[in-house]
């Protein structure tokens, strides 16, 4: 009689991102399970070993209209034969893996879920506004036009699922309020080592200056709302380096003034060194989660972070950040403006991103998997 699950991992797509940290840990943690995914690149099949499936949509034509086809994705996934396998974990956002369907009784599917898909959900009308993607007007018209079905569709493949694992309690509240279903909070896995050496090269008390240096990094799309942390710094006169890039940098690049930096990609020593000349991380967006600013925390920045989502879940006022309660340059500015002279331990901060390692990423995970796995076996015999 076997003693372990066969398992299959499933993920929306693979080409960079939050969302891939969980499957690279998923990996780690069950080397042998195959990966299927709508698509990869070549950089995420290395990573993962070239233990990733795809199908047609990885080739030309669809590839390169991925984002423009979530009927075809909802199909590709529905139909999936993963008969073989005793456990199937999912992990999925913006995408279709929870789309995937179990055959056998004795199948379990856990479905790791990042959000609630957006732009069907909590961020339909904010995709309206600021589309991701180009022509504006085409995403809007087809946004428009098939929301209603795919919602439809997506609400059903929420109800065959068999465990819902929630990344931040703000999706937990979503998960039951869009799909009618409760869920297990699973924070993700946070790469917090490297980070963490950097706290404890910091002093062990910091007053916070009377022009901080502000910082920021990451994806640079519109639902990040770079443009508040920018005009924000403006107004104050205070610096601001934003590391990364995206779609977004365009529009950005506009709204910059003398003492704001758009660095583009940078490596990992020109971050290091960014993060010990910074006073502070600013974190504007409504994240479901919210990866960069738990790095930040780990690095011993304190964080100011818009008071929504998956920030809930680490800032503890006070203590290793502070809140702005609304969305606005205003609300931004008068937290702001509280800050100069403020005491801070970059130690104490550090501290406060230990619950979010990979480590307990992986605990937890594993722990559900075997009770899965002997309630199933216990049913079954």
């Amino acid at each position: 009689m076997r003693t372990q699950p066969t398992i299959a991992i499933v993920h929306d797509w693979l080409y960079g991102g939050g969302a891939e940290q969980v499957v690279l840990a998923l990996h780690r943690l069950y080397p042998d399970a195959p990966i299927y995914t709508s698509y990869c690149s070549r950089k995420w099949r290395k990573k993962l070993d070239n233990k990733v499936v795809t199908g047609y949509l990885q080739h030309w034509p669809f590839a390169q209209l991925r984002r423009l086809l979530p009927v075809l994705r909802q199909r590709w996934f529905a139909r999936l034969d993963l008969g073989q396998f005793d456990i199937i974990i999912s992990s999925s956002g913006n995408g279709e893996a929870k789309f995937i369907r179990t055959t056998r009784p004795d199948q379990q599917h856990i479905c790791y879920c990042h959000t609630p898909t957006h732009f069907y959900w909590r961020h339909y009308q904010e995709y309206l506004r600021r589309p991701s993607f180009r022509p504006r007007w085409l995403a809007r018209l087809g946004l428009r036009l098939l929301v209603r079905p795919l919602r439809r569709r997506d609400y059903q493949a929420a109800q065959h699922v068999d465990v819902f694992l929630a990344n931040s309690t703000a999706i937990q509240a979503d998960i039951k309020q869009f799909y009618d279903r409760d869920s297990i909070v699973v924070f993700p896995p946070v790469q917090t080592t490297s980070f963490m050496a950097l706290a404890k090269t910091r002093p062990r008390s910091v007053t916070l200056p009377d022009r901080p240096r502000c910082l920021v990094w990451g994806r640079l799309v519109p639902m990040k709302r770079l443009d508040l942390v920018i005009q924000a710094c403006q107004q104050l006169g205070w610096p601001l380096d934003i590391m990364g890039d995206g779609p977004d940098r365009e529009r950005l690049e506009k709204l910059t003034g003398d003492s704001t930096r758009l660095l583009g990609y940078v490596g990992d020593e020109a971050r290091a060194t960014a993060i010990q000349q910074a006073d502070l991380f600013l974190f504007t967006a409504h994240e479901d989660f919210g990866v960069a600013p738990v790095e930040a925390l780990a690095a011993g920045l304190p964080v100011v972070a818009y008071q929504a989502g998956g920030a809930l879940d680490y800032i503890n006022p006070g203590k290793n950040g502070w809140f702005f309660a609304e969305q606005t340059v205003e609300s931004l500015v008068a937290t702001l403006q509280t800050l100069p002279g403020q005491q801070i331990s970059p130690r104490t901060i550090a501290t406060s991103a230990k619950p979010f390692a990979e480590h307990a990423f992986t605990l937890a995970i594993k722990k559900l998997v075997t009770n899965e796995w002997r309630n199933t076996h216990a049913h079954r015999h």
